[in-house]
């Protein structure tokens, strides 16, 4: 259940999985491998896969580090978000492609957790869409020596907290790759 108008339709997000922002992220090889297999199956399935690309003034638009890793695959049609925000809506397409698709639920993956995930997480809950998140199919680097908490701490807190959010029309949830369904309703 979504709060947005006639929009039934689910579509997987594909997060800033580029070169240098999971060079040292958690239990990086299983997150790829995971969100790998969610594409095949979104792809399978005829669901949208949306692909979102971060720059900024350390990540460089062209770069390497900028770069999607090389096991994931961008075809086309599929959309790319370029964003400059942490939260993917902001000042970017990404309202507009998914209202075209007639999408009203997310199913997210991809990295940072603690960063452009949760902000991403936040900004689709507040816009009306219901918001799946792949329990096992993101990633953060440590940031313990900056104070927060161990990274695998950080995503089983988000997953914890992510699982509860409920709103008028719509809620959060987290999921294992397993037991992700694009199906409507779910």
């Amino acid at each position: 259940m979504t709060s947005l108008l006639n929009r039934t339709s689910a579509a997987l997000l594909v997060i800033d999985v580029q070169n240098a922002v999971v060079a040292d992220a958690y239990n990086r090889e299983g997150v790829v491998a995971n969100i790998a297999a969610l594409v095949d199956k979104a792809r399978d399935e005829g669901v949208p896969v949306v692909w979102v690309q971060h720059s900024d003034d350390q990540l460089p638009r062209d770069s390497d580090g900028w770069q999607y890793v090389p096991e994931l695959v961008r075809h086309e049609p599929e959309p790319l978000v370029h964003k400059g925000y942490g939260d993917s809506f902001e000042g970017t397409d990404l309202e507009g492609l998914l209202a075209e698709r007639g999408v009203g639920r997310l199913v997210v993956t991809g990295a940072q957790t603690d960063a452009c995930i949760r902000s991403t997480i936040h900004g689709a809950f507040v816009r009306g869409y219901d918001v799946t998140l792949v329990a096992d199919a993101h990633t953060t680097e440590d940031l313990s020596g900056y104070g927060a908490p161990p990274p695998d701490k950080v995503i089983a807190h988000t997953n914890l907290y992510w699982n509860e959010q409920r709103a008028p029309g719509r809620r959060g949830r987290s999921v294992e790759t397993a037991a992700v369904s694009f199906g409507a309703g779910e």
